[in-house]
């Protein structure tokens, strides 16, 4: 007799679940509260689905973050990153490798990624039931009753959890699955924003809105310098944004969880050490020497930013000639340009987020086969567990990883 599993849940994890299972002899349905499937795979990668990175692997976990790493790992061994390119060649998806590891689909659209997926259950048979949000799984012996919010029962031998974390709930990620899984009796790590936009203190926030630069940026907790990152930098009216921030977001909010005040450290020019940079403005001003000091600034840094700047080291007229300015003065601009800080004070909403950190305790669930040890026959995959990764692929391979494992683990078990 045909295994009946039951995912609740229809994105990158569920739908690679739903295809395991069934290509091991298991009935399938797939409960989808939105009216499709993987939206959130649609939006991955700016649009072309940064599906996996190669630098990933079971033993370099750099990029992955969570209160247990080895779980991380455990899983990753199960599905490496080749056996995804491998995966999803057979489905059709030829990729290539850009910058920092990444891989991406050759068509650069996410829909071709979600198209084969799509393809792959209908014709392993798997039903898609949409508009359905199971709100409660009840144990009837050895077999499970799913209880959608309008009622209706669904019965099931296994269950799969894979129903996301709280990030972009637009796409179909609302934090029910953490009502579940507490249901079951399981505990939730306090899910947080991440990649993510920073929210900062600062009264020029406004002045400097829509400002871009390629500069490094640090977060620091009490004088230490927890991790830094380069790239292109942008203000906002909020606080700052840009491919580095968001990879620096998960340790900024952490830290603000945990009370500890942490600052932003911004280097406009990471080319150029403090001496340098203090050499380069001083001939500078040397050479405009007759010209206003704010005007002298016109070409090497944002105009939005000179008032500022000048401002911030305590130059009230911004408009005298370059030869009025002193040593000291100039060495305060400097460090400002090379260690401008700002105060963390949160980060936008769920909306604007990536992922979701935090999550199902991972000690409440088996690493080698993604069950509950509360509730066997209940198995949990993707963003719903306490692990989330960097940019750059590395959520989308646990994603995959993590619904191999317990798809294929819920059919033979």
């Amino acid at each position: 007799m045909e295994k009946q599993i039951s995912i609740i849940g229809g994105g990158a994890a569920g739908l690679v679940a739903a295809i395991v299972a069934a290509r091991n002899g298991s009935n399938v349905v797939i409960y989808e509260r939105m009216n499709r499937v993987g939206k959130k795979i649609l939006a991955t990668g700016n649009g072309r689905c940064n599906m996996t990175n190669i630098n990933l692997t079971a033993e370099n976990l750099s990029c992955i973050h969570g209160k247990n790493k080895e779980f991380a790992s455990n899983v990753l061994k199960r599905f490496t990153v080749e056996d995804t390119i491998n995966f999803f060649e057979v489905l059709g998806i030829a990729h290539k490798v850009e910058d920092g590891g990444k891989v991406f689909p050759m068509s650069n659209q996410a829909g071709s990624v979600l198209d084969v997926l799509k393809y792959e259950i209908e014709k392993l048979g798997v039903q898609v039931i949409y508009d359905v949000e199971i709100e409660e799984i009840i144990q009837n012996k050895n077999k499970f009753i799913l209880k959608d919010i309008n009622g209706e029962e669904y019965k099931c031998d296994k269950v799969i959890i894979s129903t996301g974390g709280k990030s972009n709930p637009n796409l179909g990620s609302n934090g029910s699955g953490y009502e579940l899984t507490k249901k079951l009796g399981h505990s939730i790590i306090k899910p947080f924003p991440a990649l993510v936009q920073l929210k900062l203190e600062s009264p020029f926030l406004k002045s400097v809105k829509g400002v871009k630069f390629d500069g490094q940026a640090s977060i620091i907790v009490n004088n230490e310098v927890l991790r830094t990152e380069e790239g292109e930098l942008l203000f906002t009216d909020y606080g700052i944004s840009g491919p580095p921030i968001l990879q620096l977001s998960r340790k900024s909010i952490e830290s603000l969880e945990c009370k500890k005040n942490p600052t932003i450290k911004v280097d406009m020019f990471p080319n150029h050490t403090y001496e340098e940079l203090l050499d380069l403005i001083s001939l500078r001003l040397s050479y405009q020497y007759d010209r206003p000091l704010d005007f002298s600034f016109i070409g090497l840094i944002n105009k939005k930013l000179i008032p500022i700047i000048l401002k911030e080291a305590n130059i009230r007229n911004i408009k005298r000639l370059c030869y009025e300015t002193s040593n000291k003065e100039i060495e305060k601009i400097v460090r400002l340009l090379k260690d401008w800080q700002f105060k963390i004070i949160g980060s936008q909403s769920w909306n604007h987020s990536q992922v979701t950190a935090g999550g199902v305790d991972l000690s409440q669930v088996n690493s080698e086969t993604l069950e509950s040890k509360l509730m066997p026959g209940i198995y949990i995959a993707g963003e719903l567990l306490d692990i989330d990764g960097d940019c750059g692929g590395f959520n989308l391979q646990w994603a995959w990883s993590s619904g191999y494992v317990a798809g294929t683990e819920a059919a033979v078990k």
